[in-house]
């Protein structure tokens, strides 16, 4: 049975044509990855299946009768007045009314004599329908979905009070519970610690209905995933596996096309050396039959189908030059003790100890709140030690990249601001600018409009100028696509410095780490 079909569907918002011709179809039960670069429109479609975004030509076709829950990108709940509990019982809204209705029932029953075999009926076919609903494992299913995404602290509070991320947590949980026939979930995987993310894996897995995800974590698309669909140039390629399948598959397509471009190449190269041979011979010897020749060659030329030159993977020109190397303990902490409050109620570390060698890339992991970015900004002097020792290299020279990259002057523009970090002249910033994609008219693109990604990305360029031999960086991947990500492993992994890092996802981590500290219980333990 066939849940979702999309045909020839294009998209053009004014400036650019996002989809063109986009044909997929999708069977009840699949499970699949929608994956592209940034930008791509893979957002878009999700929205075009859930009937929120018009396509200006094709059609989709949702199967009729099945029931569709769709998380967005967005933080926005809706009503910030709204508790977290009454927000996410409206997920079981109509298993709350069917079980009212049942106990209404049951009381009537004790009371009625005439209109018994009336009720009796009404109470099987409603209790029937209360099962198929999941009715009795409802309370169960609450609960458990809250203790995994860490909700129970949070239930009383009013939406409004609550973070970006934590909004888009909660927003999760509730489309989980409606338990819809379709699941539409676009990056599902953002601000889920890894246990989350595991929980999530077995979660779809194993669920009854067809899922759509789109998401950036090649680990969870690997896991989840039995069909992916690859959005590039505003159409559709379909893969029958998960993300490793697809990227074997484009491997092997892509030297299929190299070798036919080459042999095409060669079959161009070998007419074009007969159209000015026949043409010499002509010339030498007055032969109007030669000429004849030569254009003949030269019409199958113009009508021969060009194959482009297959594109191949991009690299990021990242190799920091340092002046100078740390010594050999880049870092030292001994007995940190450090709590946001006086009552030391919000103890995040207590005799906590770490020490970072030069060239080691360590990842800090450890469960949402448990003190990940607030280590770094200890280390980083955006907060004050409160008790404890801690000892940094004097010739460590740190390069930091947060979570949320900001500039001084989010007025300036991508050139100016990359001069003025440099202290090098219009020229020079341009050309560099160039090896990281960013050319031409972009380069006077202002801050305040740049993407997540495209704000790791100028930020890491400009601290590529500054000669840093120890990088610190909290979640840098967390807006980035697949490819960037790809780009970024292999730039960092020839990093010479000493690397310490905060990152959920498990590619880059088995990819940079050489050890993962983890934070549990205050502590902070070599994993």
């Amino acid at each position: 049975m066939t849940d979702i079909i999309l045909s020839d569907i294009e998209l053009d918002f004014g400036f650019k044509k996002i989809l063109k011709k986009v044909n997929f179809s999708i069977q009840k039960g699949e499970k699949v990855a929608l994956i592209g670069k940034n930008g791509s429109g893979k957002s878009t479609i999700l929205r075009i299946i859930s009937g929120l975004q018009k396509s200006d030509n094709g059609i989709c076709t949702v199967r009729k009768g099945a029931s569709l829950g769709y998380l967005n990108q967005e933080s926005d709940i809706g009503d910030d007045e709204i508790s977290v509990r009454n927000f996410l019982h409206q997920a079981q809204k109509e298993i709350f009314a069917a079980e009212n209705r049942l106990r209404e029932l049951g009381e009537d029953m004790a009371l009625a004599d005439a209109k018994l075999e009336k009720l009796l009926s009404e109470y099987d076919r409603l209790q029937n329908e209360f099962i198929q609903m999941g009715g009795y494992e409802a309370e169960e299913n609450f609960n458990r979905i809250c203790s995994v995404f860490k909700l129970k602290e949070l239930l009383e509070k009013k939406c409004g009070e609550l973070s970006g991320g934590q909004k888009t947590i909660v927003k999760l949980a509730k489309v989980l519970l409606e338990a819809p026939d379709i699941l539409l979930l676009d990056e599902p995987t953002n601000h889920l610690d890894i246990s989350a993310l595991e929980w999530l894996e077995n979660f779809v897995r194993e669920y009854r209905g067809t899922v759509v995800t789109v998401s950036h974590d090649r680990y969870f698309v690997d896991k989840t995933a039995n069909k992916t669909i690859l959005l590039y140039k505003g159409q559709t390629e379909v893969f029958d596996g998960n993300y490793s399948f697809c990227i074997k598959e484009q491997e092997r397509q892509t030297l299929i096309e190299f070798e036919q471009y080459k042999n095409q190449q060669k079959k161009i190269e070998a007419m074009q050396a007969a159209i000015k041979r026949f043409r010499e011979w002509g010339a030498r010897g007055d032969n109007e039959l030669m000429f004849v020749k030569a254009k003949n060659i030269e019409k199958r030329l113009e009508r021969m189908e060009k194959i482009e030159k297959p594109e191949t993977m991009r690299k990021f020109p990242i190799q920091f030059e340092m002046e100078k190397r740390s010594g050999k303990r880049v870092l030292t902490i001994s007995e940190l003790n450090f709590s946001y409050d006086e009552n030391n109620s919000e103890k995040i570390f207590e005799n906590a100890e770490i020490e970072i060698i030069f060239r080691e890339h360590i990842c800090l992991m450890g469960a949402n709140g448990t003190g990940k970015s607030t280590l770094i900004k200890l280390i980083i002097g955006e907060l004050p030690m409160q008790s404890g020792e801690m000892k940094l290299s004097e010739s460590a020279k740190i390069g930091y990249i947060p979570q949320n990259v900001t500039f001084e002057n989010e007025n300036e523009s991508i050139l100016g601001a990359f001069q003025n970090a440099a202290t090098i002249h219009e020229n020079e910033a341009r050309r560099i600018l160039a090896k990281f994609f960013i050319t031409r008219d972009d380069v006077y693109k202002k801050l305040h409009s740049l993407s997540g990604g495209e704000r790791v990305i100028l930020k890491l360029a400009m601290l590529m100028q500054s000669s840093v031999n120890f990088l610190i960086l909290d979640e840098p991947t967390n807006h980035l696509d697949i490819d960037t990500k790809e780009l970024l492993e292999e730039s960092l992994a020839d990093f010479n410095g000493t690397l310490l890092f905060i990152s959920h996802d498990r590619y880059f981590i088995n990819r940079l780490a050489t050890r993962k500290i983890l934070i549990e219980n205050e502590i902070l333990t070599t994993k």
